[in-house]
């Protein structure tokens, strides 16, 4: 395993990056974009904007595995927590135990991400898994106080749809296709990976198509990632 470096803010600058993309891209969206559907931008920014919120939860994945902030715990589980946060409201403390749970169980019936089914049953099970009341109370509160203030169609938009889109994104890509199906008795990690191609790796899902290599190597944060795929 590689060892922490508590001089390394690689992690740190990069969480940041992201963050702070995500937020001013959302304030613009908010306050100043105005929606015209004849235009290619409004999918773009969606688009761009789904590809952020899912960054937010890469961003506190890796804290979960202690790379965020290599050497820093406090830091680290900070970032974990306000980039959970940030994504639909989710409660890092809980996400924690559940994602070494599916490593240590992973395609099993102790995994809280596995499920034996097709994609649709799959889906709805891994939301079961993640989402809570709580959770759909505050989103709806934040709605309905954002709409007082921003454009109703641009907080469906640029608010809520990136964030469905975004839990699309990250079970298919970082759950569904890895671990569906059957793998090979010599398959210690019971993970599939997509074939090399780090532009598409990165922009499906910040390089977890490499599943197999995460399960490999999880102190690996997900910009080096690529680095593992031969």
């Amino acid at each position: 395993m590689g060892i922490a470096r508590t001089n390394d803010y690689r992690g740190v600058i990069i969480a940041a990056v992201i963050l702070t993309c995500w937020a001013v891209l959302l304030v613009f969206l908010l306050t100043s974009f105005e929606v015209d559907f004849a235009s290619p931008l409004p999918y773009i920014f969606i688009l761009l904007q789904t590809h952020l919120y899912t960054g937010l939860f890469i961003t506190a994945h890796d804290a979960m595995h202690g790379v965020a902030a290599p050497g820093k715990p406090q830091l680290n589980k900070f970032i974990g927590t306000v980039t959970a946060f940030l994504f639909a409201y989710n409660w890092y403390p809980r996400l924690l135990p559940r994602h070494h749970q599916h490593h240590r169980h992973v395609a099993t019936e102790e995994d809280p991400d596995y499920h034996h089914g097709s994609f649709w049953p799959w889906y709805f099970s891994f939301l079961k898994q993640y989402i809570t009341w709580w959770q759909l109370l505050l989103m709806a509160v934040t709605f309905n106080v954002l709409k007082l203030y921003f454009p109703l169609e641009n907080v469906v938009l640029f608010w809520m749809l990136p964030a469905i889109l975004a839990t699309f994104q990250l079970f298919y890509f970082g759950t569904y296709l890895p671990h569906k199906g059957e793998h090979p008795a010599d398959n210690p990690h019971k993970s599939g990976t997509q074939q090399k191609n780090h532009l598409w790796a990165f922009f499906s899902c910040y390089f977890f198509g490499y599943h197999y290599e995460h399960h490999d190597k999880p102190y690996l944060p997900w910009w080096q990632l690529y680095k593992t795929k031969v």
